[in-house]
């Protein structure tokens, strides 16, 4: 589904990817762990099309994603969560959802269905952005994306500063979102979290995939783990 191809890119003069090479395949989760600073969360911004492609080629269901701007990368089919979740803190939770929900393909997530998901939004629905914890922050920033139907969710840190009793909660709900067949990927530092959910695993260090496999074979490589992750 999701393609990357000896991908390149940074922050100005600062390069960050040095030929990343990603594979999402339909149905499954890809988990991308690495140490801070590896190139995981510059990975996702330049999929989204929020940093320049400096080298490479990105591609979604053989489509080049290219140069294309964040507004036509979800409209192709990706849905984002960002690190920052980037609610609209000045807006209700119910304004929020009708926003994506406009700009949205046609699909099976509504309004209604992405309530089913997170009751907790439905009794939020009239408070405003700014007075939501952030566990619900994160409900509501994984509703907006889902209201676009995309064909590949992309989250970043989902569990990042959220009690354990949320990070359950969103554990839960994202492998509701996987056994119904949704492809994710996810950038994830919680080491349990992200391979209970993964289908298969991609390591980063300094730009670059220095390993792939299955949440099994990482599991079982204790030395990898300590070298990569610092687990």
């Amino acid at each position: 589904m999701l393609e990357l191809k000896r991908v390149e890119s940074g922050y100005g003069e600062t390069q960050v990817l040095y030929g990343m090479d990603l594979h999402a395949q339909p149905g499954r989760v890809l988990a991308v762990l690495g140490r801070n600073g590896a190139g995981k969360s510059t990975t996702l911004k330049t999929i989204m099309g929020l940093l320049p492609l400096q080298a490479g080629d990105m591609t979604l269901d053989g489509a080049r994603l290219n140069g294309t701007p964040p507004y036509e990368v979800a409209r192709a089919g990706i849905g984002y969560v960002p690190e920052t979740r980037d609610i609209f803190p000045s807006l209700s939770v119910r304004e929020n959802l009708d926003l994506a929900a406009s700009r949205g393909r046609s699909g099976d997530w509504t309004m209604q269905t992405v309530t089913d998901l997170f009751p907790r939004l439905a009794e939020r629905m009239d408070n405003g952005g700014q007075q939501l914890s952030g566990g619900e922050q994160q409900m509501l920033a994984i509703a907006r994306a889902l209201l676009l139907n995309p064909r590949l969710l992309i989250l970043d840190e989902p569990t990042e500063g959220l009690a354990p009793i949320i990070v359950k909660l969103i554990h839960d709900k994202l492998q509701d979102l996987r056994k119904a067949g949704l492809t994710m990927l996810l950038v994830e530092q919680n080491f349990g979290f992200a391979t209970s959910l993964a289908d298969d695993i991609a390591v980063v260090s300094k730009g670059q995939v220095v390993w792939i496999g299955t949440p099994q074979g990482i599991r079982a490589d204790t030395e990898m783990q300590h070298k990569w992750l610092g687990v």
